[in-house]
């Protein structure tokens, strides 16, 4: 199996519903994000898939997070914008994004700070 990563960052600002500490107060993070996906085989040009597609693919999806407010984007108006949920959101949205590639979505992981990290998987 092999596998390859990409990282990227956004800016946004939050705040966490049904929470009893400092982030129930609106807060911004500079979120570092980290997309793997692997295949089992590598394609004609010997990739997992061109560096470039997925940073590409990626990046559109993040454009939509940058520097906005999460609480006011739908499906975070009614679940809190938590890194697990950011996660799980960026996961779906790329494994759609990525559908017409000969590979697995791995993971996506969603740090938002230097030392936090929640890591989204999906059951296979």
């Amino acid at each position: 199996m092999y596998s390859v990563s990409i990282q990227t960052h956004f800016s946004a600002a939050h705040h966490l519903r049904d929470y009893h500490g400092q982030c129930e107060r609106l807060h911004g993070h500079n979120w570092k994000v980290e997309v793997t996906v692997s295949a089992a085989q590598l394609d004609a040009s010997g990739m997992v898939i061109d560096f470039t597609i997925l940073k590409q693919k990626t990046a559109e999806l993040i454009k939509q997070l940058d520097h906005h407010y999460l609480n006011d984007i739908p499906p975070f108006t009614t679940i809190n914008p938590s890194s697990e949920n950011i996660a799980a959101y960026l996961y779906t949205l790329l494994a759609g994004a990525l559908q017409e590639y000969n590979l697995t979505l791995t993971t996506v992981s969603v740090w938002e700070s230097e030392n936090s990290r929640a890591t989204y998987t999906p059951r296979r």
